[in-house]
């Protein structure tokens, strides 16, 4: 699973990184960072997606995984 954010609209709520502190940070005016931008555990990616959902400003998105394709 991988995130976005947008730190243009990000308003320094931090209830992204109340929810998920290993996988989300804030600079000194308080907007999002990303520690990373892709989740490989099962725990974190469930509390990560809750994140995304409670972020005010929407500033954070799921970003679609591109199906492989066979060759």
């Amino acid at each position: 699973m991988k995130v976005a954010a947008d730190r243009e609209i990000c308003m320094s709520a931090g209830m992204c990184v109340m929810t998920a502190e290993e996988f989300f940070d804030q600079d000194d005016d308080g907007v999002v960072l990303l520690v990373s931008d892709e989740v490989a555990d099962t725990d974190l990616a469930r509390r990560v997606r809750n994140a995304v959902n409670l972020c005010p400003s929407g500033a954070l998105q799921l970003v679609p995984e591109r199906p492989i394709r066979p060759t």
